[in-house]
């Protein structure tokens, strides 16, 4: 959440103050990578449907990202293009909507896979799953005291709905979660959250990584058992080596590539790290 759970740090200011919080999300409301854009503009009437790319139908997966909750965190519906087999990534909310979704589209939800232990990520996990029987796939452990707090949240933050709920397995780094025919890689990244978790495709070149990175800048790690050094050396020793082409969603905001935030993050730009003593 922007300015609660989620957030991400603002621009550092001539004055220094690298944790001033940030401003409102970007526009960035549906990425399709494959997807009639009429369904999803049925069943979340409030996106702006103006900023897509186009289908690319040679790719071994299709997603779509539907902002959910009032803070507007990317949930993300992927499935396998060969078996319409679906993973929902960090449902945080809006449920019914995620599941008219899913049967407008005609797939089989297989899969939930959560990036960290975060309300706007996590709080509609317990209900897909009691919809849909789908197994829960993460974080790591090392979040479970996040999931523990997110009906206490919920009720603080206006989401009363939001439930915690018990993963059906826990990942590693360096764990593989199946899809279908397709997979993706697991890396922890750890420093927003202790147990954050990142979703790689290889060969899509296409990843989803929470609160780690965002488009200009990076996770807040002013929470409980944040760590802000932890956070940059998971995006520089995990994230980078995965290649400057990988498209990644984050947890809010628009989409872009590890290789234009080497370029432009205030944060993490190559140039930027390699002035700091």
């Amino acid at each position: 959440m922007r300015g609660k759970f989620g957030g991400t740090l603002a621009a550092p200011s001539r004055g220094g103050n690298r944790r001033r919080g940030a401003g409102p999300p970007s526009a960035l409301a549906l990425f399709v990578i494959s997807a009639p854009r009429p369904i999803l503009a049925a069943v979340f009437p409030h996106l702006d449907l103006r900023v897509s790319a186009a289908p690319q139908p040679d790719l071994p997966i299709r997603a779509v990202i539907a902002p959910v909750t009032p803070l507007q965190q990317n949930c993300t519906i992927v499935w396998c293009a060969k078996t319409n087999k679906a993973a929902v990534i960090d449902p945080g909310g809006e449920v019914p909507r995620l599941l008219d979704a899913i049967r407008q589209y005609g797939l089989s939800l297989e899969k939930i896979w959560i990036t960290h232990g975060h309300l706007d990520h996590a709080g509609g996990t317990q209900a897909l799953k009691e919809a849909t029987g789908a197994p829960i796939e993460g974080p790591h452990l090392e979040d479970s005291f996040w999931i523990d707090q997110i009906e206490s949240s919920g009720a603080k933050w206006g989401m009363p709905d939001a439930r915690g709920f018990t993963p059906d397995r826990w990942l590693q780094d360096g764990d593989r979660v199946t899809l279908g025919e397709t997979e993706f890689e697991v890396y922890h990244c750890p420093g927003h959250t202790p147990g954050h978790v990142i979703f790689f495709h290889r060969e899509a070149r296409f990843a989803q990584v929470g609160d780690v990175l965002f488009q200009g800048s990076i996770g807040r790690t002013d929470f409980p058992r944040g760590d802000h050094q932890s956070l940059i050396e998971a995006i520089t020793t995990k994230l980078w080596p995965l290649g400057d082409d990988v498209r990644f969603v984050p947890g809010h905001g628009p989409m872009s590539t590890f290789g234009q935030e080497r370029k432009t993050n205030p944060f993490v730009a190559d140039r930027v790290l390699a002035e700091q003593p």
